[in-house]
């Protein structure tokens, strides 16, 4: 670690586990006070919090106010964003199955909470005339699946969002990206309530079968890791990437075999 965030801010949603949780890591070690906002927090947050770089926020992002509160305990200075907070629920009974609050929740948490997020941050970063926003997307909005077919839609629509934005506010200093992880090893799909299980439930398959299954769809032939992810993430706020706008990035294992 060379500490090449030191004295930055970076708030990042969805940040108790997974994916979130590995980025707060990843980004207070490089010296960054992070803001870190969860409906709930974790025993692992609360362990990094005692650090002194993270602050825990508790707060229903879901909600219309909840992701102006998170980001006004940032302060007056937001140097970077993470808009990872989301959530894939299984619908093995098809596109027939799922209703209009099923497609408003996921529209909700996959889009419109990135959005909100994005709102209250974005005339903080261009008072400075500078920023990062990295929002969470994923290999379902190239790569749309039935079994996920409202989360493929809100995570497509929440490239565009980004993209469009990126337009507007890169000669301004603001750097809007995107990451699109694959298959990770987190609760989303190795829960007794996430994707493996869902689909076991649902064809009688084992667990294990459904999660080697996934597995061997990528080159790699492993999910990769969220400390993977949040080292993609990393970069992209990072004065590394000091010239990377409107680009998304894939942490996949080669799970998208095209360009």
């Amino acid at each position: 670690m060379d500490h090449e965030l030191d004295g930055q801010v970076a708030v990042v949603t969805g940040a108790s586990r997974g994916i979130g949780l590995a980025v707060v890591q990843a980004l207070a070690g490089e010296g960054a006070r992070v803001v870190a906002g969860a409906r709930h927090s974790s025993g692992e947050l609360d362990e990094l919090a005692k650090s002194g770089a993270v602050e825990v926020v508790e707060v229903d992002l879901a909600t219309e106010s909840g992701p102006a509160r998170l980001v006004e305990r940032a302060g007056d200075r937001v140097d970077i964003l993470v808009n990872n907070v989301g959530a894939a629920p299984v619908r093995p009974e098809g596109f027939l199955s799922i209703t209009d609050e099923d497609w408003l929740t996921s529209l909700t948490l996959n889009l419109l909470a990135a959005i909100r997020t994005t709102r209250a941050a974005l005339p903080v970063m261009l008072a400075q005339g500078r920023g990062s926003i990295v929002n969470i997307a994923s290999v379902n909005a190239a790569l749309p699946d039935p079994l996920v077919l409202d989360y493929s839609a809100a995570k497509a629509a929440l490239l565009a969002f980004s993209k469009g934005l990126s337009k507007e506010v890169g000669a301004r200093g603001i750097r809007v990206n995107t990451v699109s992880p694959g298959p990770v090893a987190t609760d989303l799909w190795l829960a007794d309530d996430g994707v493996a299980a869902t689909v076991s439930r649902a064809t009688g398959a084992d667990p294990s079968t459904v999660k080697a299954g996934a597995a061997k769809a990528m080159v790699t032939g492993r999910f990769s890791q969220p400390a993977e992810v949040a080292e993609a993430v990393l970069f992209l706020a990072g004065a590394r990437a000091a010239n990377t706008v409107g680009t998304d990035v894939r942490v996949d294992g080669g799970f998208i075999p095209t360009w």
